[in-house]
């Protein structure tokens, strides 16, 4: 989506730029909305109802990936939206590391 919105800005589309923006927000919106109810379903439920050390390790894993995902949808965001989730992404890959 940000190259399309980079091509038609530099094309001078601003009608196009201002379309692919709200859409990508509505995109990005949604796909946190998504990550949010996973995160939330690894923190109570799957991660801390772990009996072996290996599912632990792989919630744990997953956890950070949806993370990392959530980090790249910060991408073009800036300040300390940013920071947290770098922050909450290299915690949870240190969580789980045996």
């Amino acid at each position: 989506m940000s190259s399309i919105e980079q091509k038609d800005e530099s094309r001078g589309n601003q009608d196009h730029v201002s379309v692919i923006k709200v859409y990508r927000s509505k995109i990005e919106a949604k796909l946190t909305e998504i990550y949010g109810g996973i995160l939330k379903l690894l923190n109570q439920k799957l991660v801390p109802t772990a009996a072996a050390a290996d599912s632990k390790v792989f919630y744990l894993k997953m956890k950070g990936d949806y993370l990392l995902s959530l980090l790249n949808l910060a991408e073009f965001k800036t300040g300390n939206e940013r920071k947290v989730a770098v922050e909450n992404t290299l915690n949870a890959y240190k969580s789980a590391q045996v």
